[in-house]
């Protein structure tokens, strides 16, 4: 495989932009700009037209677990900046650009205002309102295929604490998913790892077929978050709540 510019190689040294502490600067804000600015992905999301490295994290899960089918009706929860909705309207094919393929239909929810997502129907809601699970399947038409969820938490700088927020978050979601998802349909979100999502879990796995905890490449290192993917959802919960031995992919 050839070398890209830039990359190691016999007898050369990465290439890597230093950025200099500037007055008024905080050393972390040097380094954030510092990392961003030698971040391949980051590099790769300007070259595609994506809005965020995010992107790849979605594309990478899908690449594994292929829910993003052409015709899926997908939820995208807590959407800005739009990465993860634009890699979903070309999967789903909702802007019918490979012809023979279903048309899917994607649908940004967020608290804030999001600037147009070609493809995407955005809306500004917050899913925890009461009625919230009714709009969204009145503006989908029926159920989702797909409930997806980057969101997380403005960081408090006390990791427990941003821990549990985040868990709660997911678990609203999920709760969301329950309502809105298909028959035999998939959840997605983020999660730190920690400990406090036992509950979570628990439940996924009661009401889905497939649970599967990953954290894709596109993820940091030195970051705790990863992702539960759970397939196959069940409408009617089972008789036996108790957890079957194939309920967790490998």
């Amino acid at each position: 495989m050839p070398k890209k510019a830039g990359t190691s190689g016999r007898g050369q040294r990465d290439l890597k932009v230093k950025v200099k502490t500037a007055r008024g600067r905080k050393l972390s804000s040097t380094r954030w700009l510092q990392r961003q600015l030698n971040d391949p992905y980051v590099r790769r999301a300007r070259e595609e037209g994506y809005r965020g490295r995010a992107a790849y994290k979605i594309l990478e899960l899908d690449d594994k677990y292929r829910f993003l089918k052409p015709g899926a009706r997908v939820v995208d929860l807590g959407c800005a900046p739009g990465g993860w909705s634009q890699v979903a309207v070309r999967r789903v094919n909702a802007l019918g650009d490979t012809a023979g393929k279903p048309r899917g239909h994607v649908l940004a929810i967020d608290l804030q205002d999001v600037e147009p997502i070609p493809g995407a129907e955005i809306h500004r809601l917050d899913f925890l309102e009461e009625g919230a699970d009714a709009a969204i399947k009145g503006w989908l038409g029926g159920r989702a295929d797909v409930v997806m969820s980057d969101m997380a938490a403005a960081s408090s700088g006390h990791k427990q604490t941003d821990h549990l927020r985040i868990v709660a978050l997911c678990e609203a979601a999920a709760q969301l998913a329950f309502d809105v998802l298909e028959e035999g349909g998939t959840f997605v979100a983020k999660v730190l790892a920690g400990g406090a999502e036992d509950a979570l879990q628990t439940e996924l796995k009661r009401r889905f077929t497939k649970v599967a905890n990953v954290k894709p490449p596109a993820s940091r290192a030195d970051s705790a978050e990863k992702f539960v993917i759970a397939t196959g959802f069940r409408r009617r919960e089972p008789e036996d709540r108790r957890l079957r031995p194939d309920s967790v992919l490998p």
